[in-house]
């Protein structure tokens, strides 16, 4: 049995969004975005108190690049994965990692934003160089998915791919605080993709970490 250890609205997010793509038996455990992170019963899975954590075949798993690598090699080598010796091996592993890219983004706005409770301890500086840059994401975006290249309906021109997951996953968290309007072209492939049932089945079932569709680069009334 596969278990997923999952905050809502996290990158762990990114995970349970693959697992119900690949359509395997799994079991999720639920956390609050909270201290619980600290516990040691859960530092024995994820050493940094981070999600997600995977418990697969009797081992651990933590990273989430890691964690999509391995499931596809083992589950989805062909349709989610593309393994060594493809054309798109390059392209996938490149994207893959972007994922994070945009995540180191969002996830500094989530600080400032939601962790830090109080106005004085937040940074209109931090809040609008972090939104800028996750611009600079959807710039490269753009570029790549704007591309005049047959069936570029998504990022890698073989098709639908993890990477999509990961990288889409990225994007739904990154548009709590900066929007898609400039960048028409990965609007397209984000609702394209997001269209997806097992999209669906990896949303918040309840309250998750934002408690607004959008965040201003300052808090206002």
């Amino acid at each position: 049995m596969i278990t997923l250890h999952h905050c809502p609205q996290t990158r762990s997010m990114r995970t349970l969004w693959l697992l119900n793509e690949m359509e395997v038996e799994f079991q999720v455990r639920t956390y609050a975005f909270d201290r619980s992170l600290r516990d040691p019963a859960y530092l024995s899975l994820s050493p940094a108190g981070r999600v997600p954590a995977l418990e697969i075949d009797g081992e651990r798993m933590f990273e989430t690049g890691a964690i999509t690598e391995y499931l596809c090699e083992r589950f989805s080598p062909e349709r989610l994965g593309r393994m060594p010796g493809v054309p798109d091996r390059m392209a996938w592993l490149v994207w893959l990692h972007f994922a994070e890219t945009i995540s180191q983004h969002t996830a500094a706005l989530t600080q400032q934003h939601v962790a830090l409770r109080e106005d004085h301890m937040r940074s209109p500086i931090v809040m609008k160089l972090e939104a800028a840059r996750i611009g600079k994401c959807y710039d490269a975006l753009e570029a790549r998915l704007s591309t005049p290249v047959e069936n570029r309906d998504y990022l890698l021109t073989s098709g639908f791919s993890a990477v999509d997951i990961s990288v889409g996953q990225a994007v739904y968290m990154a548009r709590f605080f900066a929007k898609l309007d400039k960048h028409p072209a990965v609007a397209e492939w984000y609702e394209r993709i997001t269209d997806r049932e097992s999209f669906a089945e990896s949303l918040p079932q309840g309250e998750g970490i934002y408690d607004r569709d959008f965040y201003e680069p300052w808090p206002v009334d």
